[in-house]
Order: C-alpha cells, then sequence, then structure tokens
C-alpha cells in the first residue's frame, strides 16, 4: 500500500492499464479524421461486356464509426461510411444511380521495442466494401448486372482506402513512441 492508501500495482498490471487508456477510440479517431470527408472521383472506366459502358463515381467518406475491443489483444473495428453518385454512360443514354457504401477496417494494438505502440490496419480488399446501390427503374438494374457496376466500384474503393491509410502521415499517427513521450513529459518538470 502506498502512504495515500491505494494499492501498489505489478509492472504487467500497470503496463496493461497504461495501454487500454493509451489507446481509445478516440485516439484512433484522431489518426482517421484525415480520411473523413476526402472526397474522389472514380472513372471515367469502361466496364461491361466489350466495354460497352462508361462509368463514374463521386465518393465521400463521411465520419468514421469506431469499435473497440479489449481481450488478450486491443483490437479495433473502423467502419467508414461512404456516399457515392453513380453514372453509367452508355452513349445512347446515361443512367444514374445513388449509392451507400461502407468499408470496414481491421485494427491490431501491439508492442514494439524499443517502447511503441503500433496501431496495425488491414489494407482492405473489395470484399470488405458494402455497397447498396439504388437503382430507380429496370433498365437501370439490368445495365447495373451487366456493366458488373458493383464489383468494379468495391475495387476501386479498397484500394484508394488502402493508399489513404499508407499515407506518411497516416502512418505516423499509428505509431506512438512511448519512451520520447516519456522523455518530453520529464523535461518539462
Amino acid at each position: 500500500m502506498t502512504d495515500d492508501g491505494r494499492r501498489y500495482l505489478t509492472y504487467e498490471e500497470f503496463g496493461r492499464r497504461f495501454f487500454e487508456v493509451a489507446v481509445t477510440e478516440t485516439r484512433i479517431g484522431t489518426a482517421f479524421a484525415a480520411v473523413a470527408g476526402e472526397q474522389f472521383q472514380v472513372g471515367p472506366m469502361v466496364v461491361g461486356p466489350a466495354g460497352v459502358a462508361k462509368v463514374r463515381a463521386d465518393v465521400e467518406i463521411a465520419e468514421p464509426e469506431i469499435l473497440r475491443t479489449v481481450g488478450d489483444m486491443i483490437t479495433f473495428t473502423v467502419k467508414l461510411p461512404l456516399r457515392i453518385a453513380l453514372l453509367v454512360d452508355l452513349k445512347v443514354d446515361r443512367i444514374r444511380y445513388d449509392v451507400e457504401g461502407l468499408v470496414t477496417l481491421p485494427l491490431t494494438v501491439r508492442c514494439a521495442e524499443p517502447l511503441q505502440l503500433r496501431i496495425e490496419v488491414q489494407p482492405p480488399k473489395p470484399r470488405d466494401v458494402i455497397v447498396d446501390v439504388s437503382s430507380y427503374n429496370m433498365r437501370g438494374s439490368i445495365i447495373r448486372n451487366l456493366a458488373q457496376v458493383d464489383d468494379e466500384i468495391r475495387r476501386v474503393i479498397a484500394r484508394f482506402v488502402a493508399d489513404e491509410v499508407d499515407k506518411p502521415e497516416i502512418k505516423q499517427a499509428r505509431l506512438i513512441e512511448v519512451d520520447v513521450e516519456l522523455g518530453k513529459a520529464f523535461e518539462a518538470i
């Protein structure tokens, strides 16, 4: 017991508690704040049998939702909602679609030498991208399926998000150098 009646912690207990306090949903959200609000354009890309259609999409990434799971490892699931305005150009007709989407990124927090917390991100694959395309008529649904628009959109969005999380500023935000930060704190005393 300490002089003020508090219980001493073992180094292992301290390390685990420190880890749980240091890596929170808010701190993970900070690392992904740069991605939220991003807008980008996909295409025009030629799709479908014999390249019959050109597809263009305007994509916006909304605020991420972050879920933390504390077990033997501390893991997070980052969900990036997407809003997509899709245009399929058939040369004789243009069909517009409204698309809601979601990219799911699993993250794991690990300890590394000398004394670092590293947030590891699994780059998304097309299967990690969900798209819900609203067609306004039967012709739109048929064209969307023939042109395999959904698959192409998933592929392009997965590649874009993987590139975003690999940017130097995002990589830096995913690394917490505890030894450096402690040194700064002691210098300030």
